[in-house]
C-alpha cells in the first residue's frame, strides 16, 4: 500500500473525527499502536493541526464508516484520478539550494573513497557537473582549500541504497574491462606463455644431483728433434747404407825397454810415410 501523505497530521484528524481504533489508523498512517495512543493522549504531535484525508482524497467517507463498524477490517487508500508527476529518470538528481554548498565535500569524499566510480555516476548521485568534479579531482576548484571530503549519505545528498548500487556497479566495471584485457593479452602471446609454462614444468637439477666433472689436463707438447742434428744422417739414409766395418785393431808393439816404442804406436802409420818421404828428399 501507498504511503499517505502527512501521517501523523492524518493520524491527529482520524483520532478527532472518526471512531476508528488505535490498530486501524496506525495501520492505514504507518505508525505504532503506542505512538497513536500517545498522540490520542496528548502527548506526542502536541499542537498539530490534523490533515483531512477525505478532502485530499486519500479517503473517502463510506470506507470510513465500512471500518468504524468493523474492529478487523483495514482502511484502503482510495484511487486518485490525479495524474501523477513524472518521475525524472536521466540527468543529475536535485539538489536543494540549502545543501548545495555540500555537493563539493561529497565530491571530494567520492573521488577519494571510491576512485572506481566514473564522472556520470558521481554527477547523478551529488547532482553536480562534470567540471566540478573534474575541478575537485585536479584540485584546481575555485574553493579547494576550503573544501573536506565528507560522506554524502550523512550530509543528506544520497541514499544509502542509491550509492552501494553505484558503487557494485563501478566494481563490475572494472572486473569486465581486467577480464578484456587478460583475454587480450593471452590471444596475442600463447607462444610466450607456452614457454613459460614449459620451463616452469622442467625440474631444476639442485647442486647436490650435478655430475661433478673433474678438469682434463691437457697433453704436453714435446719438443721437436732433429735428426740431422742427432745422428748427423737422416733416419733414411741411415737405414739404406752399409755399416762401414770398423778397423781390425793392430797388434801391440813389443816392448824391447825403448821409451818411444808405445809413442809410435800411437800415432798413425801416415804419419810414418810422411816422415819417410821427407827423409828421402833430404
Amino acid at each position: 500500500m501507498s504511503q499517505v501523505l502527512m501521517p501523523k497530521a492524518t493520524a491527529v484528524w482520524l483520532i478527532d473525527n472518526t471512531a476508528l481504533s488505535f490498530d486501524q489508523v496506525a495501520d492505514f498512517c504507518g505508525l505504532h499502536p503506542l505512538e497513536v495512543q500517545s498522540i490520542a493522549d496528548g502527548e506526542a504531535a502536541i499542537g498539530m493541526v490534523g490533515y483531512d484525508p477525505i478532502t485530499n482524497g486519500q479517503l473517502t467517507k463510506e470506507e470510513i464508516d465500512r471500518c468504524a463498524a468493523d474492529a478487523e477490517a483495514r482502511l484502503e487508500l482510495a484511487e486518485v484520478n490525479v495524474p501523477r508527476p513524472v518521475t525524472r529518470t536521466k540527468g543529475p538528481r536535485y539538489t536543494p539550494v540549502a545543501r548545495r554548498q555540500d555537493r563539493p565535500d561529497a565530491i571530494a569524499w567520492l573521488v577519494k573513497n571510491f576512485p572506481q566510480l566514473s564522472d556520470g555516476q558521481i554527477s547523478k548521485l551529488v547532482g553536480t557537473t562534470k567540471p566540478t568534479i573534474n575541478g575537485v579531482r585536479e584540485r584546481t576548484h575555485w574553493n579547494i582549500n576550503n573544501i573536506k571530503p565528507r560522506d554524502p549519505v550523512a550530509l543528506g545528498l544520497v541514499a544509502r541504497d542509491d550509492l552501494t548500487a553505484a558503487i557494485e556497479k563501478a566494481n563490475r566495471a572494472v572486473e569486465r574491462a581486467e577480464k578484456r584485457k587478460a583475454k587480450e593479452a593471452g590471444t596475442t602471446v600463447p607462444v610466450a606463455a607456452a614457454a613459460v609454462e614449459e620451463a616452469a614444468e622442467e625440474p631444476v637439477a639442485t647442486p647436490a644431483e650435478m655430475p661433478i666433472v673433474e678438469p682434463v689436463a691437457e697433453p704436453a707438447v714435446e719438443p721437436s728433434i732433429d735428426p740431422d742434428v742427432v745422428f748427423g744422417k737422416p733416419a733414411s739414409t741411415a737405414a739404406t747404407e752399409p755399416e762401414a766395418e770398423a778397423p781390425a785393431p793392430e797388434p801391440a808393439a813389443e816392448d824391447d825397454g825403448n821409451p818411444f816404442a808405445a809413442l809410435g804406436s800411437l800415432l798413425p802409420a801416415d804419419s810414418d810415410q810422411d816422415n819417410d818421404s821427407e827423409d828421402k828428399q833430404d
